[in-house]
This record gives C-alpha cells, sequence and structure tokens, in this order.
C-alpha cells in the first residue's frame, strides 16, 4: 500500500489515497503505521476519500485508534495532497470532515501549494455540544483540580473538544504531568484536547497542546483555533493572532462579521513510501 508523510508544523500523519487504495481495518492500521519504532511513525493516518456533498472527505485516525473528528494541520496537508497530485485543479475546495464541511483557500507557486487558509466554521461554545459537563454558557472558569493544582478552563469545540487554560509560561510547563490527567476528566465525555497557553501581547501568543488519544505534539491547528476564541472570550487578545507553536506558527482570525474562525498555516511533504506489512 503507498502512502505519503506530511506534516503540518510538525503534527504529522500518514496520508492514504483511498481512490487508490484499499484500507479495511483503518484503527488497527493506524496504530501500527503511528509506532515510531516499529512502524512509518506519525500522530496517526489520514484517508483520502471520495465525497458525496463535497470535493473530498477525509477520515483520521490517532495513534491509538481512535478516530478524531478533525484535525486543522491535517486538513491544511490534504488541501497539498489533492492538489499537488492532480486530483483537482482548484484552489479553492471543500472537504468534508466529521466536523462538517470546510472550505480550504490553497495559495500555490509553481503549481505547489506553501500555504492553506482553511474555513473552520463557527466556534462551539454551548457546554452540551463540545461536549463538558457544566451549565455556564459560555464555559469560561471551569475549576479542574488536576494532581497538585487547580486550573480555570475555557471550553471549546472547533467540530472537537478543546479546553483552554492560561499559565504564565508554557517553556517549561508540565504538559504530560497535567494534560494526560486532564483529558481524561469526567467533566469531559467524549475525552478533550488540552490547551496551556502564555499571552505574550494582543496579538501573540504561545501555545502547548496534548492532544486526545495522541499526547503532546508540536502542534494542533483546531487548537490553535480554539485558543484564539478562548483569548478573545477572556478579553486577552484581539480578534486575530498569531499562535506560536513549538512547530512554528499559525495566524488564526475569528472573523467578526461571520462568526467563522479563519486558521492559515504550511503543509509540508515529508516522503513517500509502500507499507508492506
Amino acid at each position: 500500500m503507498n502512502f505519503t508523510k506530511m506534516h503540518g508544523l510538525g503534527n504529522d500523519y500518514i496520508y492514504i489515497n483511498c481512490f487508490s487504495e484499499e484500507v479495511s481495518d483503518p484503527k488497527e492500521l493506524a496504530i501500527r503505521m503511528s509506532d515510531r519504532h516499529f512502524g512509518v511513525g506519525g500522530d496517526g493516518i489520514v484517508l483520502i476519500l471520495p465525497s458525496k456533498i463535497a470535493d473530498f472527505r477525509m477520515r483520521m485516525f490517532n495513534a491509538d485508534g481512535s478516530e478524531a473528528e478533525m484535525c486543522g494541520n491535517a486538513i491544511r496537508c490534504v488541501g497539498k495532497y489533492v492538489y499537488d497530485k492532480r486530483l483537482t485543479e482548484k484552489k479553492v475546495i471543500t472537504i468534508e470532515t466529521l466536523a462538517g464541511i470546510k472550505v480550504l483557500d490553497m495559495k500555490v507557486n509553481k503549481h505547489i501549494v506553501t500555504e492553506v487558509t482553511v474555513d473552520m466554521g463557527e466556534a462551539i461554545l454551548q457546554p452540551e455540544l463540545i461536549p463538558v459537563v457544566s451549565s455556564e454558557n459560555p464555559v469560561i472558569k471551569l475549576n479542574i483540580a488536576a494532581k497538585d493544582r487547580n486550573f480555570e478552563f475555557t471550553c471549546v469545540s472547533m467540530g472537537n473538544p478543546h479546553a483552554i487554560t492560561f499559565v504564565n509560561s508554557t517553556a517549561e510547563f508540565e504538559v504530560e504531568k497535567y494534560g494526560k490527567v486532564i483529558e481524561i476528566n469526567p467533566l469531559f465525555p467524549k475525552k478533550t484536547n488540552v490547551e496551556f497557553v502564555e499571552i505574550i501581547n494582543r496579538k501573540e501568543v504561545n501555545m502547548r497542546v496534548w492532544e486526545r488519544g495522541t499526547g503532546e505534539t508540536l502542534a494542533c491547528g483546531t487548537g490553535a483555533c480554539a485558543t484564539l476564541v478562548a483569548c478573545v472570550l477572556n478579553g486577552l487578545t484581539d480578534r486575530d493572532a498569531t499562535i506560536h507553536l513549538i512547530g512554528g506558527d499559525l495566524t488564526i482570525k475569528w472573523d467578526e462579521e461571520t462568526n467563522h474562525v479563519f486558521m492559515t498555516g504550511p503543509a509540508t511533504l515529508v516522503f513517500k513510501g509502500v507499507w508492506l506489512q
């Protein structure tokens, strides 16, 4: 089976073209292929499929085999894949995901995609839809005890659940220690991604992320979008800002007129290969 390894700011997935390849058990395949010692290595696998309601459809499975609704970094790579591989000639395409249809606007240089802007749609703030157990709407100061300290979380869904908390510094923060406990807190019925955010100024923040089903990753596109929304809800940044992640930067805008969140960032080809197992 042919595959392509790609990453968005170090958030790396294994991409499989299901127009020409057949995957019978994606959960089991994700576990085996994602293993960084005995497999290809990655944060999971992404299947690129036909769609009846959009130009393409994507399904993604985390390294533990669980299926995720969406990934901002992964969907940018899907856009680059289908354009660079000449599966489409359009620079603006739609992609069906479990979080709805997303619109991608691709910046192209010499027939190669260099940057992608994704219309991520509206942020979901209703607690039952995120989901999070809370009577507040929006959920802005949800107190959760983890290990030896308490956190206040703002909860947002970008098609997948996120819990965002603000810390003094992300550089030395013990993301794994707290992230893996918060991810499985009973207040999050479907578990949650956890973002630890440091405010630099009204146009810049630092973010580290513990991703549900994967662990800490170098970047998370939906997490960056949720972070910008949380920052605005807490009065900490403007409605457009640069999110600095370990793997690089994303530009996020929460448009006041449409209420949609737009994410702009790169997508990078790493290598191509053949899976023989």
